[in-house]
């Protein structure tokens, strides 16, 4: 019996090995996440981008660029509150014409590119009046050009920031990656390599089955 327990060991000790050797696990995307505005000043994670949301008039919208994780609970809020009064108060009503209310926090410095700065520490705040069948996106280049979108219509760029990169993921260690978002508001979760997760349940089954082993040549005796 005390013979087999090496060969457990060593089993056990060349799945930690491959734990240990699998790629840094990704700690987000530098992106521009995208929030409706909710009751009493809060914010909900948008469920559809910005080119297809249709906002109604008296809406509130949030933009936020961080380093942060694509969902709902993780991801970056904007730091101003989702109040409609106060950015578009004192924008009169115009007939054939609705106004959204927007918010565009362009974070904090640790969070931009190489090289950039962020335009402004507070967030920034406009009332957007557009036609009633306009989409956010509409509203937003109405306030804030110049944007820039990707091949797959993610949002890039809100009044020119960042200038560079697109919904990159952002190790660990602090460098980007070069794997980019798929398509939305904000990132996809793809990684390169395979997950903390699945290397864990590979060393428990292989754990398992050496124990299995072991018991049946123990009963066979």
């Amino acid at each position: 019996m005390r013979r087999r327990l090496p060969a457990v060991a060593l089993v056990l000790g060349t799945v930690l090995a491959l734990l240990a050797a699998a790629p840094a696990l990704a700690a987000g995307y530098r992106y521009w996440s995208f929030w409706d505005g909710a009751a009493g000043g809060q914010w909900s994670y948008a469920t559809q981008g910005p080119s297809l949301a249709r906002p109604a008039d008296g809406s509130v919208q949030g933009f936020r660029f961080a380093v942060s994780k694509d969902a709902a609970a993780e991801a970056a809020k904007p730091r101003a509150a989702a109040d409609f009064e106060a950015v578009c108060g004192a924008t009169a009503a115009a007939e054939g014409r609705k106004r959204v209310a927007l918010v565009i926090d362009f974070g904090v410095q640790a969070d931009a590119p190489s090289g950039e700065v962020v335009p402004q520490e507070a967030p920034r705040t406009a009332c957007a009046q557009v036609a009633p069948e306009a989409t956010t996106a509409e509203a937003l280049a109405a306030v804030a050009k110049p944007l820039r979108y990707n091949s797959a219509a993610l949002l890039c760029a809100i009044a020119g920031f960042p200038q560079h990169g697109c919904g990159e993921q952002i190790a660990d260690s602090g460098a980007a990656e070069a794997s980019a978002s798929p398509s939305g508001s904000a990132p996809g979760g793809g990684g390169g390599g395979p997950s903390a997760g699945l290397l864990a349940g590979i060393a428990l089954v292989a754990v398992l089955a050496a124990a299995g082993v072991w018991q049946s040549r123990r009963r066979g005796r």
